[in-house]
């Protein structure tokens, strides 16, 4: 955090603005700022999302398994989602909220099974896949933000209707003034119920012995193929329930720019926090808190979103680097310098130099 706030000072002083104001912008103003009363509830919003995400994803990193492509089913979850709950509209029910709930967590949970397959019948890498669904992800988003998920009502204007304002699938916030709502509630049970697996449970204990001892894990009968399956499709089921909170609460709409970058975001997240639940949780308030500042910076200051976005993946990258420092010593030695031998010639009995 120390080396980041100086790297990132330094970037923020390139740009000709105060670092110290910048630096305190985004951590201190969030939380004790002039609009606080407005912006803390934010925090969970916005944390909400990076703490569903990154607890599904820190499964497979701890297995060796690189599910990149979050972003696509946390995008394919907000369409299969929204998609259930329009195509009852008007209904009332209750029973739609549930549904979407579960629409949300098959669509992230098929499009995360695209690479899972792949790699498991033709040994294809999963992190080229999953990270090239995500481009695909995000045209079918915008095919159905102007086609078959658009407002009918809406004169033309790309989007589905504002499903937060839907009482059947809206996702308020559940006590006033916080910004807890049911997406952060999954959230707080999803940390819970993977330190639970990770900690208590046969299936936790074959992500970590197949991830720190793959050759153990064989011995093991850890079955390679069920593991990939299970991570990822734990992973996606979790990114696209995130996207149903999302597209049925803070967004409340299908459209083109629906997509924030959270399932990229949830990557930091998930290394940040150690890939362990409590670190995860820590982890996704932290980046939440840079989320929101960043933006203050963005008003106030001027900032670019371009230089907020490279802070926060300094956070990782100082992160990986002190990493390297504690386990390995840096060592300065001095070059040895060769000297080429000379061959002085030698005189044969015969009178010859050899």
């Amino acid at each position: 955090m120390l080396a980041t706030m100086v790297a990132g000072g330094l970037l923020f002083a390139a740009l000709g603005k105060d670092p110290f104001v910048a630096i305190r912008t985004i951590f201190w103003d969030p939380l004790f700022g002039d609009f606080a009363s407005y912006t803390r509830p934010q925090l969970l919003i916005k944390a909400g999302p990076l703490i569903l995400i990154a607890t599904g994803l820190s499964f497979g990193f701890r297995a060796g398994i690189w599910n990149i492509g979050a972003e696509g089913q946390y995008v394919l979850g907000a369409i299969t989602g929204a998609a259930v709950g329009l195509a009852v509209y008007p209904s009332e029910s209750r029973l739609i909220f549930p549904l979407m709930v579960v629409a949300g967590a098959l669509g992230g949970f098929a499009w995360a099974m695209i690479p899972a397959l792949l790699k498991v019948r033709f040994g294809t890498n999963e992190i080229l896949v999953s990270l090239m669904l995500v481009y695909v992800a995000t045209n079918l988003l915008a095919w159905a933000a102007l086609g078959p998920l658009q407002n009918p009502e809406g004169r033309g204007f790309p989007g589905s209707r504002n499903l937060s304002q839907w009482s059947a699938s809206a996702n308020p916030e559940l006590i006033a003034g916080t910004g807890m709502h049911w997406g952060v509630v999954t959230a707080f049970a999803a940390v819970i119920a993977a330190y639970v697996l990770l900690a208590r449970h046969s299936f936790g204990f074959n992500v970590r012995l197949a991830g720190q001892a793959p050759r153990a894990a064989a011995f093991a009968g850890v079955n390679p193929s069920r593991l990939v399956v299970a991570c990822m499709g734990l992973s996606g089921a979790l990114a696209g329930v995130a996207g149903l909170f999302e597209v049925t609460g803070p967004a409340g709409q299908i459209s083109i720019d629906f997509n924030v970058g959270y399932g990229f975001t949830a990557i930091i997240v998930a290394f940040l926090g150690r890939l362990h639940p409590i670190g995860i949780l820590l982890a996704g308030l932290l980046m939440a808190l840079t989320y929101i500042g960043g933006e203050i910076a963005q008003t106030q200051l001027g900032l670019p979103a371009a230089a907020i976005q490279m802070f926060q993946g300094m956070l990782l990258f100082f992160l990986l680097a002190m990493d390297l420092l504690v386990q390995f010593r840096l060592r300065w030695k001095a070059r040895a310098i060769e000297v080429p031998r000379t061959v002085i010639p030698q005189a044969s009995p015969a009178g010859e130099a050899r």
